[in-house]
């Protein structure tokens, strides 16, 4: 994992105008059902939010592309639940983590639309809760409200603790 956030914070480093993509790509896989359960990207995410600071890159773009990927991340957990309802549990690799989708759906179940918004900043819920939002045929509309809402903070969330770490950290290089 590690390796994986240094790698892509390089990559980014030196071919700048790769940010966006790079950042829609990591979150939308982040976001994503499956996927964010073998391969979390939220590190590379962090680490590339250091850089915005410190090597001048735009955070607007990058902020936007990383709302955009999650929220699309989230929209495609969500149609895949909605459409492979009864399917979904014994799909690998959920079949090997079955906990995850009863939790996600006690969470939307008690929480409602909020779950979407609360579940983004949480690990494995991040991607079970949309799917099971899907499942359990929570209101199309406000799923895709509270949806991009929660991508957008949640992309500025990550790539501003990244880019606070950084000025701290030259702060304190600068100083001590």
């Amino acid at each position: 994992m590690e390796d994986f956030a240094h790698a892509m914070a390089d990559f980014v480093r030196n071919h700048q105008v790769w940010a966006a993509p790079i950042v829609l790509v990591l979150a939308f896989g982040e976001s994503l059902a499956f996927i964010s359960l073998l391969i979390p990207a939220w590190g590379a995410l962090v680490a590339i939010g250091a850089l915005i600071g410190a090597s001048g890159i735009s955070f607007w773009p990058v902020w936007l592309a990383g709302g955009v990927g999650a929220a699309l991340g989230d929209w495609v957990s969500y149609w895949f639940g909605y459409r492979y309802k009864e399917h979904v549990a014994q799909m690998w690799p959920l079949s090997r983590y079955p906990e995850i989708l009863p939790r996600g759906e006690a969470f939307v179940q008690t929480w409602g639309v909020p779950s979407i918004f609360i579940g983004r900043f949480f690990g494995p819920l991040r991607a079970s809760v949309p799917l099971a939002a899907g499942i359990f045929e929570m209101p199309y509309w406000q799923f895709q409200v509270a949806n991009f809402v929660s991508a957008l903070v949640w992309s500025a969330a990550l790539l501003l603790f990244g880019d606070v770490i950084a000025q701290v950290m030259e702060w304190l290089w600068r100083t001590v």
